[in-house]
């Protein structure tokens, strides 16, 4: 595996991003799916089980599976020279997915508890805005899979007038690292059925410093190269008329 090149690594991160990123949407739909069956029932406990098991399947898999995606598509954009700001069909991305971490952490979970303990009671609970967020987020995630391939809209003003300011592709033990730790917090999920992207939150800090300084330093020694010699322009005509 050493022995993989730069190119390599990152086309695995990026499968991990794409593969995370499915997931999640059909996690997403399996949530969907569940708490329409939880509301349509009649069985009081189907519709218990059915609560019960997007409460599970949310812990377990969509919110570990939303933080590797996540994850991976942040490195992607810092380790590369696509950037987070430079590009609009980036930076709607990165707007649409910490809106979709917003509320999956702070409002989902906390959420679909509650459905789960009004589900016993034949209560209908927060059941039917959970069921249409689970579709909007689904439909969310497919916007943003067309948004990759379509690539739209152009630069931002953030991008550099000099391209060269730009700081290239990172090392490879970037794309190895955002490997390793997408692995590694989606065991700790498993272990604990709940996720806890540590890991991933540290190799992503700790690569944002250091590319804010490599930009720094590409930046710098754009500035520092001298300016092309001015072509030379025709002869004047009076040399030219001194040669006839």
């Amino acid at each position: 595996m050493a022995s993989l090149s730069v190119r390599r690594w990152r086309q695995l991160a990026l499968w991990l991003h794409v593969t995370t990123s499915v997931g999640w949407m059909a996690q997403a739909l399996a949530l969907c799916v569940l708490l329409t069956t939880s509301l349509t029932t009649p069985d009081r406990d189907v519709a218990v089980a059915a609560t019960s098991m997007a409460q599970v399947l949310d812990g377990r898999l969509l919110a570990p599976l939303a933080n590797a995606s996540a994850f991976t598509g942040f490195m992607l954009a810092a380790a590369t020279p696509w950037g987070f700001f430079r590009y609009r069909w980036v930076l709607v991305k990165f707007v649409i997915t910490l809106v979709q971490l917003h509320l999956g952490i702070f409002v989902l979970g906390s959420a679909l508890a509650d459905s789960a303990a009004a589900a016993t009671t034949g209560a209908r609970g927060p059941a039917v805005p959970l069921a249409v967020g689970s579709a909007l987020m689904a439909g969310a995630i497919a916007f943003q899979a067309w948004v990759s391939v379509a690539k739209p809209w152009s630069t931002t003003r953030w991008m550099p007038a000099d391209r060269r300011q730009v700081a290239g592709t990172a090392p490879r033990w970037v794309f190895v690292a955002t490997v390793v730790g997408v692995a590694a917090d989606l065991a700790v999920a498993a272990l604990l059925g709940h996720p806890a992207p540590l890991i991933s939150l540290i190799i992503l800090g700790t690569w944002l410093v250091l590319r804010r300084r490599q930009t720094r330093a590409a930046r710098a020694g754009a500035t520092a190269q001298p300016e092309p010699p001015p072509s030379p322009g025709p002869a004047p005509a009076q040399a030219t008329a001194g040669r006839r």
